[in-house]
């Protein structure tokens, strides 16, 4: 039962941060702040590594411009809930779903004669990792 509560609290915020990050690019320190107290509903000291989840979206931030803080707070937090082997999991599903994503995107703008963009708000692909990895890994 409590496995399910923390789930379904995190579920809830990861949409929160994606919707958020959908409409206004950025993600709020404080649904972050809310999902590492989720990750402390059922704390698992061997969890606290998930935060490693983050190492590869700060050098991405600090190596090229355009990646945002908030993706970064928001894998170290949701690192806490799922730990590093889910974490990572979730970087690969949610990474995936984006390349997919831009691939179908870009060929539907091809077709219509526009440019696809350059860059997505990352939190919805990422929080559909996190989704996948918290319920099916």
């Amino acid at each position: 039962m409590p496995l399910l509560l923390q789930g379904g609290f995190f579920i809830a915020l990861l949409s929160a941060a994606s919707l958020w990050d959908l409409k206004k690019r950025i993600i709020p320190d404080t649904i972050c702040v809310f999902i590492v107290l989720t990750g402390l509903f059922i704390f698992e000291p061997l969890k606290l590594f998930g935060v490693l989840a983050a190492l590869p979206f700060l050098l991405a931030a600090l190596i090229w411009d355009g990646m945002g803080g908030g993706d970064i707070k928001l894998m170290a937090a949701a690192g806490l809930v799922l730990g590093l082997q889910k974490s990572m999991a979730a970087i690969i599903i949610g990474l995936t779903a984006m390349l997919v994503f831009h691939a179908i995107y870009t060929l539907i703008q091809r077709l219509r004669g526009r440019n696809a963009p350059k860059a997505y708000p990352l939190a919805p692909f990422l929080s559909l990792g996190c989704f996948a990895a918290y319920f099916l890994i």
